[in-house]
């Protein structure tokens, strides 16, 4: 019996080039950890949410080994303003006292399970934990120039015995940035700490930002100058040249010394586009800034 031919054959061929353009990136990969900076305004909305975690997911069913570090600042500021106190910030930090740390580890459990809800319905097995758990994210307390800001942590040590478990396991771990100090003192810490600070400790292939922005710019004010690839030297050049500033440049700096301490390429992406991160991953002209090794070629 002779099949029906294909309504639209262009269409057709255009999905099997896409597969054939992302089979050699799905082979150089695989087995490969991935951690996944999740926070901002990718996570405004459930839509969003969902296609980030369905990227994520596919990830992990084409070999990768990835694994998420959440935010959750937004919501955790919509829930400090419920019960009625107001955020205060300092240096534009989060002061945490007593009362916003209990919020802040309600709200970051709240999505912690949410997420893991998304992935369970996709049919893929995830664990929710924070870094209490298994002495993953080990603080002590964490100054803003000198100021206190309360219960905010500065990550001394990570464990990373538990993340592997979960990994062997077929687990997609989804990591609360929440740690413990040496008396078991509950901090918060900033998510992007947190994503470094685990992507360095498991040796991760990639480590991937999903923030608000389309990636780097040599100026912010003129697109034409978008930065698809570059090096840490060249990050380096751009921040002395006053190129990075605000909310950039500790988030920049973290890129840096990850890559210097053993984890092979960081990106920059724009959560808010659908896809973003297979888009990044899987084809040749990719969509956000990759930051790669001085010594690093293609």
């Amino acid at each position: 019996m002779l099949m029906d031919h294909p309504k639209d054959m262009d269409d057709v061929m255009k999905k099997a080039e896409v597969l054939i353009e992302a089979l050699p990136y799905i082979q150089k990969f695989n087995r490969k950890i991935i951690v996944v900076k999740y926070g901002g305004s990718a996570m405004s909305n459930e839509e969003l949410q969902k296609n980030v975690i369905k990227d994520v997911t596919l990830l992990k069913l084409v070999g990768f080994k990835p694994i998420i570090v959440h935010g959750g600042g937004k919501e955790i500021s919509r829930w400090v303003g419920k019960v009625g106190k107001e955020a205060q910030f300092v240096n534009g930090m989060r002061v945490t006292d007593d009362e916003t740390m209990e919020i802040a580890e309600m709200v970051l459990n709240k999505v912690n399970k949410s997420l893991v809800a998304m992935v369970q319905e996709i049919g893929v097995n995830a664990a929710g934990i924070s870094g209490k758990d298994g002495h993953l994210l080990q603080v002590e307390k964490k100054y803003a120039d000198g100021q206190d800001i309360g219960y905010v942590g500065e990550i001394t040590n990570v464990d990373p015995t538990i993340i592997y478990d979960l990994l062997e396991k077929d687990f997609l771990p989804i990591i609360a940035p929440i740690g413990l100090d040496k008396d078991f003192k509950t901090y918060n810490i900033n998510a992007d700490d947190a994503a470094c600070a685990i992507a360095k400790a498991v040796g991760a292939d990639k480590l991937v930002f999903l923030t608000d922005i389309e990636g780097l710019y040599k100026d912010i004010n003129d697109k034409s100058t978008f930065i698809s690839r570059i090096t840490t030297s060249q990050v380096k050049e751009l921040i002395g040249g006053g190129f990075v500033g605000g909310g950039m440049l500790p988030k920049i700096s973290n890129c840096t010394n990850a890559i210097e301490n053993g984890v092979n390429r960081v990106h920059i992406l724009d959560g808010r586009i659908l896809h973003c991160l297979l888009l990044e991953i899987f084809t040749n002209q990719g969509i956000g800034t990759a930051i790669v090794k001085d010594d690093e070629l293609e």
